[in-house]
């Protein structure tokens, strides 16, 4: 199961305004991350011109997200979240070109700090899944 301690520690240094950015990509693109399936696929979201892909560093992260889903009607409540586990790099490598739109990773969306994302930008994915200037021929 995914221990996202080292992960969540480059968070925090870049949360602090400390901590090498590159660093905590290549944290990322080692650690293991949890992402739930909703309705057969990767959960993802729309937001701002991009699909994000939601993933959690932990079991904690994830419970959290899903506490945050409970509408009080019962409906949330109790529901079996299941979800993949993959390192980060195949969800940046592989997963988010595969998804044929601007796509990046919202980490810990529940987190009471914020979400730590990761958009699709040279330097965190492949420059054929990238949106900036730099990533395009």
């Amino acid at each position: 199961m995914a221990d996202g301690t080292a992960l969540t520690d480059r968070i925090a240094e870049r949360r602090a305004g400390v901590g090498d950015p590159r660093a905590l990509v290549g944290e990322l693109r080692r650690a293991l991350v949890l992402v739930p399936y909703d309705g057969g696929g990767l959960w993802t979201a729309a937001f701002g011109g991009v699909r994000w892909i939601c993933g959690f560093t932990d079991e904690q992260a994830l419970a959290r997200f899903a506490q945050s889903r409970d509408t009080g009607d019962g409906r949330e409540t109790g529901r079996s979240w299941e979800f993949a586990e993959m390192r980060g790099a195949r969800l940046l490598d592989e997963v988010v070109p595969a998804m044929g739109e601007p796509a990046g990773l919202a980490l810990n969306i529940a987190d009471p700090a914020g979400a730590m994302l990761f958009p699709p930008v040279t330097g965190i994915v492949p420059d054929a899944a990238a949106v900036d200037e730099s990533g395009r021929d």
